[in-house]
């Protein structure tokens, strides 16, 4: 069974991730149809900018967490399969982590 995680991009420019073990086509329709009250329900239509897919459900949802702590700039790097500027982007949250932390 496979299982997905994926970022919408919300008609007001936001951007929502989610994962799901169903069909990545039904999980976006039901977003685009406000079947869940939620995030994305007053922010329709959602358009799928970006999904990987996992083997295991706890693989997505654990990938979800993480890019949830992403600011947009490296969510936009991701979409755009920008791996060098997520690098970057990395590397200065862990600067300034280590700046502060002195």
């Amino acid at each position: 069974m496979n299982a997905f995680v994926y970022i919408l991009h919300c008609c007001d420019g936001s951007y929502y991730v989610g994962s799901t073990r169903d069909s990545l086509d039904k999980r976006i329709a039901e977003h685009n149809a406000g079947t869940f009250d939620g995030y994305t329900a007053q922010r329709r239509p959602v358009r799928l900018v970006f999904s990987q897919d996992f083997d295991r459900i706890t693989d997505a949802v654990a990938t979800e967490r993480q890019l949830k702590g992403w600011s947009r700039a490296k969510k936009e790097a991701l979409i755009a399969s920008d791996f060098e500027t997520i690098r970057v982007l990395a590397q200065r949250r862990s600067n300034i982590k280590e700046q502060t932390s002195r």
